[in-house]
């Protein structure tokens, strides 16, 4: 049987843990007023590896919430990645050097692909992961408020042929909805590019996990973040962690 790792997420904004409605700033709940206690509640609840995205950072291009992610990097004992605000070299170095795990790169991956594929080189697959965020099939980008003329399929492949080991694909038309993950997008993605997809978006159900982990069976799918199902109930990080053995 596949495992799948899974990746409780925390979206940061103000301060807060939010969650956004298809990435619409507008429309956003805030479902704690602490980052590092609800990471520490998902350390406690057994979570391995935390996926952290600074929602002010993807808007204004910079760190806004740095602090909160080096804390649970350096007191918590789960791995940590990081996206949202990543745009420089020095962005990447500054987290790698605080202890966080792998930073996601989103904005820059389509801006300036040549210099992200040299962070792969220099940093190393395992620490630099992609991420592609896509609306009806094409990347979107700062914090999703605009739109490329790529596909995530080119994107993929452009990368893979750099060398990236990791990608996290999210699909917006589904993330924050609870309708359940894009599946076929994301198992297109790993047979273009034969890289570990991270699937994120729609999770609301364990049938989500499970969905995912039969995925993964036949494809390089490797793993899913869970957002707003684990603040809405839907199911406990316990259960789904289970789920995914």
């Amino acid at each position: 049987m596949t495992a799948i790792q899974i990746f409780p997420a925390i979206d940061m904004r103000g301060g807060k843990c939010v969650r956004l409605f298809k990435g619409d700033y507008a429309q956003e709940t805030i479902y704690g007023d602490s980052p590092f206690d609800m990471a520490k509640s998902f350390a406690d609840a057994g979570a391995t590896f935390i996926h952290m995205v600074d929602l002010d950072g993807a808007k204004d291009g910079e760190r806004v919430h740095a602090k909160d992610v080096v804390r649970v990097a350096k007191e918590l004992p789960m791995r940590v990645q990081i996206g949202g605000g990543i745009r420089t070299e020095e962005d990447v170095a500054f987290y790698l050097d605080q202890g966080v795990d792998r930073v996601i790169i989103g904005s820059l991956a389509i801006r300036e692909p040549e210099l992200v594929a040299s962070f792969i080189e220099k940093y190393g697959a395992e620490r630099i992961v992609i991420g592609l965020d896509a609306k009806d099939g094409m990347v979107a980008t700062h914090g999703w408020l605009e739109t490329s003329n790529q596909t995530a399929i080119e994107v993929g492949q452009y990368f893979a042929s750099k060398g990236a080991k990791h990608f996290i694909f999210t699909d917006i038309a589904t993330d924050g909805t609870l309708q359940g993950p894009n599946i076929e997008a994301n198992e297109a993605l790993a047979r273009a590019t034969g890289a570990n997809i991270i699937v994120s978006g729609g999770m609301s159900s364990l049938a989500d996990i499970q969905a995912v982990k039969e995925a993964a069976k036949t494809t390089t799918i490797a793993g899913v973040i869970i957002g707003k199902a684990l603040y809405t109930g839907q199911f406990t990080l316990e259960e789904a962690l289970k789920e995914a053995e």
